[in-house]
């Protein structure tokens, strides 16, 4: 199954998204993630990964531009309040929203990123493992 994570710069959801769907899934899945406007993986989401033992720290930033929706199983987005990328072509599209964790504020702290990175994360995998357990069931059936 071949499943690709989108959001705007590729730099905090996506890169975790990612990250946890190849730890939680395992073989058999191919995932990659896509932004529309791509910068760099964020420090805090490295470190929110590695906090679950999960090492990102070679993934790069990709441009959604140069993907064909069409090769993918499933395109997930995870922009909440800005607009996600959208690939056409006929693939299943899941949304699930999740607040950027990323932010221009600068009365936040190192340990309120810190904070909002990792309940991003948990979010996510939350998502990841029930989207597990459901496809897992439709095999069954």
């Amino acid at each position: 199954m071949k499943l690709l994570f989108l959001c705007v710069a590729n730099s905090a959801r996506s890169q975790m998204a990612e990250g946890l769907a190849r730890h939680l899934l395992g073989p058999g899945h191919e995932v990659l993630s896509a932004g529309s406007a791509p910068t760099k993986p964020n420090p805090y989401a490295i470190e929110a990964m590695a906090n679950r033992g999960i090492d990102i720290t070679t993934h790069t930033s990709k441009s959604f531009t140069s993907l064909d929706a069409a090769a993918f199983d499933y395109v997930i987005t995870l922009c909440a309040e800005e607009i996600c990328p959208w690939l056409p072509g006929k693939t299943q599209r899941l949304h699930w929203p999740i607040d950027d964790p990323a932010s221009s504020d600068p009365a936040l702290t190192p340990e309120d990123f810190r904070a909002r990175f990792a309940r991003a994360r948990d979010e996510i995998e939350a998502r990841i493992e029930a989207f597990r357990r459901e496809q897992a069931g439709s095999r069954v059936s």
